[in-house]
């Protein structure tokens, strides 16, 4: 039975990919290089680099509640920067907002809350039971084979007191956890007071999540310049007394963002800056493409201007193609090196026992 409702996700997801409607407005995902990971400590020294440009500001969001014309900064002012490191699929968040009245007082939902869309393969459409395409299926089977598998919705609470730092909503609780989240929090008012508030965090993004834990989950792969869709709402209770002063601050122009990620908006992740990268540096990577004819190919990777390459594959033999393709004749584990120059000097990479052929 699960295979079977399986299958409609997948098939559902296929179908919404050609019909992928999230908004392109230039939002943009910053690169951290890798020695300068933000901790997870709720402090803001980590993003003093991150550019002012890329901070979505509260002046970007609308209330779609129709409380307020406006924003007001005397009332709700937020702050968010999000960021990503190659080679960890994970997004980082630095919320900051003030708020002239807190609300984090009660047990449920009723709770100043930052809520997250993340759909990373762009796959669409919607992702919770009461939006499923085919409303005739058991309510339960909808909410544990669809609910939140390819796009997951974090209602994040600010802050959390005695409850979970997040509802994810859906069947996969497990998103939130250690080693796919984190967070840390930073304030000192009560509720119903005014003050400021950080919340830094990061999130895994999943293009499969299921409720049945991490076994079968696909973490949504994060690399150079690609489009991930991604979403937020800021909601403000302004009265603890009166539910009905809520504002629903919106990044999306659609307010069914909350279910549906192909009303969300795009983000682009970026290369790393310039600035952090250095002018001239051999890199490689290889992979075994014929292990009976203990074959393997070299890519060049190598940053700078570049006249001349020579490999060395550890074997007594060498070649000075940028890529090459090599047969070793016996088998062994191998050091090999790349050195190059260019103008702007000389240099080597040494890659030692990794590449083995049997």
């Amino acid at each position: 039975m699960r295979y079977k409702y399986f299958c409609i996700i997948i098939a559902f997801s296929l179908f919404s990919v050609r019909g992928i409607a999230q908004e392109d407005r230039g939002y943009k995902v910053y690169q951290f290089p890798a020695n300068m990971i933000p901790r997870i400590d709720g402090k803001t020294e980590d993003w003093d680099t991150f550019p002012s440009e890329y901070i979505v500001g509260i002046d970007q969001l609308w209330d779609d509640s129709g409380k307020y014309p406006k924003s007001d900064p005397k009332n709700l002012d937020v702050k968010v920067r999000v960021a990503w490191v190659k080679g960890l699929n994970r997004l980082y968040f630095l919320y900051e907002a003030y708020d002239d009245y807190w609300d984090f007082s009660l047990n449920g939902l009723h709770n100043d809350i930052f809520e997250i869309v993340i759909d990373g393969d762009l796959s669409g459409g919607p992702f919770i039971e009461e939006q499923h395409p085919n409303q005739t299926l058991p309510r339960w089977d909808t909410y544990y084979a669809f609910h939140g598998v390819h796009a997951q919705n974090y209602h994040i609470f600010t802050p959390a007191v005695g409850k979970d730092w997040a509802l994810v909503w859906g069947s996969q609780s497990w998103i939130k956890e250690l080693p796919y989240a984190n967070i840390s929090y930073s304030y000192d008012f009560k509720p119903g007071q005014s003050g400021k508030l950080v919340a830094e965090f990061w999130i895994t993004p999943f293009d499969y999540a299921g409720a049945e834990g991490p076994v079968r989950a696909v973490e949504s792969s994060l690399s150079d310049n690609k489009k991930i869709g991604l979403t937020w709402a800021v909601i403000d209770y302004d009265d603890v007394n009166d539910g009905t002063k809520k504002g629903f601050w919106n990044l999306s122009k659609n307010h069914k963002m909350y279910g549906n990620s192909s009303l969300g908006t795009i983000f682009t992740l970026l290369p790393l800056d310039k600035k952090y990268l250095k002018n001239f540096e051999a890199k490689w990577s290889f992979i075994v493409t014929n292990m009976e004819r203990r074959q393997v190919t070299f890519k060049d990777e190598s940053v700078g201007e570049i006249t001349s390459w020579k490999w060395d594959f550890g074997d007594h033999t060498f070649s000075g193609e940028p890529n090459p393709v090599h047969q070793y004749k016996n088998p062994g584990k191998y050091v090999v090196t790349l050195y190059i120059e260019g103008p702007a000097g000389r240099s080597r990479k040494v890659n030692i026992w990794e590449v083995a052929v049997r």
